[in-house]
């Protein structure tokens, strides 16, 4: 095929409001370099990380520019984000098999190869470099996984970063067949997500969600769901989970430790409820509870999501989706928190 030598798309201008979001059709098509491949993008979701990064949200200095990615390093504009991309390889570069051209795939949100290199700190796609909110994106072959599936590119784009976080999440706490998950903010991407690979290690989830999701969650498999304003203590009762996976932090978070038996697992990758929490160190340390900060994906955790694709173990959770070029009210809706599972872009 005859690839442009441009492309329309959404870039960020700089940190703030949507208003910072604007449509572009001169964008320069990525050339793949050695190791690459060229990626035409079918669509891609909406996600935490995207928002974050358009607020600086993830900085704790003085500067915004200093440290608002999530790797801690400044940010670049314009930025073409987008952590979620589903679409077909167009071109290879240099050492990478033309047989891959055709190919359909879902991009490794997180990176450890750019530039025909490894990488010191890993990327996260949309973020430290370009992602999926334009017609094409370049990214390292071994990050551009076949997915072999009957599902839509917009069912498919709403798993990479959300199942993966959710996925990653669960390996990280070695989460086995028969133990009870609790997880907070469960309507959201993530949540849902872990809801179902939880039910798909075999584990039972309680959702902690409000009460219009429940039947939902429900539905995707919750043994039981709980309201976020509930006394976690006094409905599930002390030493009660075998590991929380939490997505909120805020004020109610030590209840969280709370319910972990001795020797509990606790993994977070969101602070939606609050980033700063009260620690009581002793329950840390008398409960011999482990901790986990899950962002950078471990080894052969995208590869195993891609296997739960294939093999149907998982479903995709599509609430709504919006042309591209309509990506400041996609986000809006995202903010509205009013629905379940993720928000979806399609690119022209």
């Amino acid at each position: 095929m005859t690839i442009p030598t441009t492309m329309s798309g959404v870039v960020l201008t700089g940190h703030g409001e949507p208003e910072m979001l604007a449509w572009r059709d001169d964008l320069p098509v990525p050339v793949p370099g050695r190791g690459d491949v060229l990626v035409r993008v079918a669509a891609a979701a909406v996600n935490n990380t995207d928002v974050n990064t358009r607020l600086a949200w993830y900085s704790k200095g003085e500067s915004e520019a200093a440290d608002a990615t999530w790797s801690g390093i400044s940010l670049a504009f314009p930025r073409i984000q987008g952590a979620d991309a589903c679409g077909r390889i167009v071109a290879v570069g240099d050492g990478v098999d033309a047989a891959r051209i055709g190919d359909r795939v879902l991009i490794e949100p997180c990176l450890r190869e750019a530039d025909g290199a490894g990488l010191p700190t890993p990327w996260f796609l949309g973020s430290e470099c370009d992602g999926g909110f334009a017609q094409y994106a370049r990214v390292a072959a071994r990050h551009a996984f076949p997915v072999d599936s009957a599902l839509s590119d917009v069912e498919l784009a709403s798993f990479p970063c959300s199942y993966a976080t959710a996925e990653n999440m669960l390996t990280r706490a070695r989460v086995q067949a028969g133990e009870t998950v609790l997880i907070t903010g469960a309507s959201g991407g993530v949540g849902s997500a872990a809801v179902q690979l939880v039910r798909a290690r075999g584990a039972r989830a309680i959702a902690v969600t409000g009460a219009a999701k429940a039947r939902i969650l429900s539905d995707l498999g919750a043994e039981r769901t709980l309201h976020r304003d509930d006394d976690f203590v006094a409905v599930l009762g002390r030493d009660s989970i075998d590991v929380v996976v939490d997505l909120v932090a805020g004020p109610t978070w030590p209840s969280l430790l709370d319910v972990l038996r001795p020797g509990g697992r606790y993994a977070v990758a969101g602070a939606i409820g609050g980033a700063a929490v009260d620690l009581d160190i002793r329950t840390l340390y008398l409960k011999d509870l482990s901790f986990f900060g899950c962002t950078v994906l471990d080894p052969g955790v995208f590869a195993a999501l891609i296997g739960r694709i294939e093999r149907e173990e998982i479903a995709p959770l599509v609430a709504e989706t919006y042309p591209l070029a309509d990506i400041r009210a996609a986000q809006a809706a995202f903010g509205d928190k009013r629905y379940v599972g993720k928000i979806v872009l399609t690119v022209p």
